[in-house]
């Protein structure tokens, strides 16, 4: 590790999507930098295990449902006091289908997840932040915000739009003491990709698997993100392609 993580000691952290790839690793990451964690998902019996390695709060939350989420930040805030980071990392692909055929109620519930989902955690996260003068938000974003690809419609524009609001909320919370960025991790070597593989549909689908990096990559670069060391990516989003930016994280090339 090329940083210094211990400005992160007794922090209070609040991930969600943390059953399983980015969110999962993440929560490993930051225990042992000796946050004090919420780790949320739907279901809380995917996150027993992790919450037992962890000493993680486990936490039933559907990131898609607005109550969901602020009684996430409301629990975090009762049993610790304050939250310092939200992590907007859950997500889906699917639907992956063109445009002429896809379901619309299947790209309406992906919208649900990965963008409602980000705006769910902006509302109930910013008020408590703003009010302490400080905190980090950071979406977990993808190319995908900024490439369109054949299948990926749903994906895509879901990506853009979360992108979107963590530029919005950048802007409205900075001179609040908020620092609010976006994550691109490139592809990771998830059960997501998988997913993906499967579909067969554009470029991404036919990647050989030892081009994805592995999640532990994303996952040390959220800790760096919270860290002083990042404080020139506020208003920004970080990108794992970038050799210069792996450099300062120390991550392989």
């Amino acid at each position: 590790m090329g940083f210094d993580t211990g400005s992160l000691a007794g922090k209070v952290v609040l991930i969600t999507g943390a059953s399983r790839g980015i969110g999962a690793e993440a929560a490993h990451a930051f225990a042992r930098a000796g946050a004090k964690l919420g780790i949320a998902a739907r279901s809380t019996d995917a996150l027993d295990a992790l919450a037992q390695e962890t000493g993680a709060r486990a936490i039933a939350c559907d990131v898609a449902e607005y109550a969901a989420v602020a009684a996430a930040v409301a629990q975090m805030q009762t049993e610790f006091g304050r939250l310092d980071v939200l992590i907007n990392n859950a997500g889906v692909i699917d639907p992956i289908a063109p445009l002429a055929e896809v379901d619309p109620a299947e790209f309406g519930m992906l919208i649900d997840i990965n963008l409602k989902g980000v705006l769910h955690g902006l509302r109930a996260a910013l008020p408590v932040m703003q009010a302490q003068r400080a905190g980090t938000i950071i979406t977990v974003g993808s190319g995908a915000a900024h490439n369109p690809l054949e299948g990926w419609g749903a994906y895509c524009s879901s990506k853009a739009g979360a992108w979107m609001l963590t530029r919005v909320a950048d802007i409205e919370a900075r001179g609040r003491g908020v620092r609010v960025m976006s994550l691109s991790p490139g592809t990771v070597a998830t059960n997501m990709q998988r997913t993906i593989r499967a579909s067969g549909l554009n470029a991404v689908s036919r990647l050989d698997w030892s081009a994805h990096v592995p999640p532990e990559w994303p996952a040390q670069a959220l800790l760096w993100m919270c860290t002083p060391d990042a404080d020139d990516y506020i208003g920004r989003e970080v990108s794992l392609r970038d050799e210069g930016v792996r450099r300062r994280m120390g991550l392989g090339a």
